[in-house]
């Protein structure tokens, strides 16, 4: 089985533990962070993807302060600026923090289950701060073309590759022969779930979830996989 997987684009913070934002403290930050102990390394970068998805989930992203999040995580503008020089860089770095690995997908022990339970954790994802942020994102990329270019990067890249692992799960249960299966084909279903939740807003409804897995992904992947010479 050959499976052609997109790299998720360069990130400085990849192997960090995600962050669980019902955890947060949502107070609204107060005082001089100079007079507060003081974070450092891994501490100090934790402690501002938190803020930052923090102030996305109270703010929204439009009117995102890197003050706010430089005060919350007790740290000075400076020390964001060093790591994340735009704001879209720290906004991607904090979304990105938030995203399962793909090595941790469901095995549910059928390949029907298994992409349900990947669309569905994707779209809980996006119900939350880190649905406003990508939202704010492609505001932004609009205007960029290199932006736009690292939004897709980043969009692409873990989902594909969880999708490989879902593809490889089948093959080894003998739900699927094995093939190829494109990038392309294996980024589909998710790109369906993406466009609706840009396109009509809220939470992506589990009956669309339910009708992209069955009229839209398992149609296409087992069509591909016996189109295999």
């Amino acid at each position: 089985m050959a499976i052609l997987a997109e790299s998720p684009a360069d990130r400085i913070h990849s192997a960090m533990p995600r962050t669980d934002t019902a955890k947060l403290e949502l107070a609204t930050p107060s005082g001089d962070h100079r007079t507060r102990p003081r974070r450092r390394g891994r501490a100090l970068d934790m402690a501002i993807l938190e803020a930052t998805i923090v102030e996305i989930d109270k703010y929204g992203y439009a009117a995102f302060s890197v003050e706010r999040v430089a005060e919350r995580a007790r740290a000075s503008k400076a020390s964001l600026y060093r790591r994340w020089p735009t704001k879209v860089e720290l906004v991607l770095a904090a979304v990105y923090d938030l995203l399962r690995d793909p090595a941790a997908a469901a095995d549910t022990g059928s390949l029907r289950g298994d992409l349900l339970a990947l669309l569905r954790s994707a779209a809980e994802l996006l119900a939350g701060p880190a649905g406003t942020a990508i939202r704010g994102l492609i505001s932004d990329a609009l205007r960029d073309p290199e932006y736009a270019a690292r939004l897709r990067n980043f969009t692409r890249g873990r989902s594909v590759a969880a999708m490989a692992d879902i593809v490889r799960q089948a093959i080894e249960r003998g739900e699927l022969p094995s093939g190829t299966i494109t990038m392309r084909q294996l980024d589909v279903g998710l790109s369906v779930m993406r466009f609706y939740f840009l396109t009509h807003g809220g939470r992506v409804p589990d009956r669309v979830i339910i009708e992209i897995v069955d009229e839209v992904m398992l149609p296409l992947l087992h069509a591909a996989a016996v189109s295999q010479p």
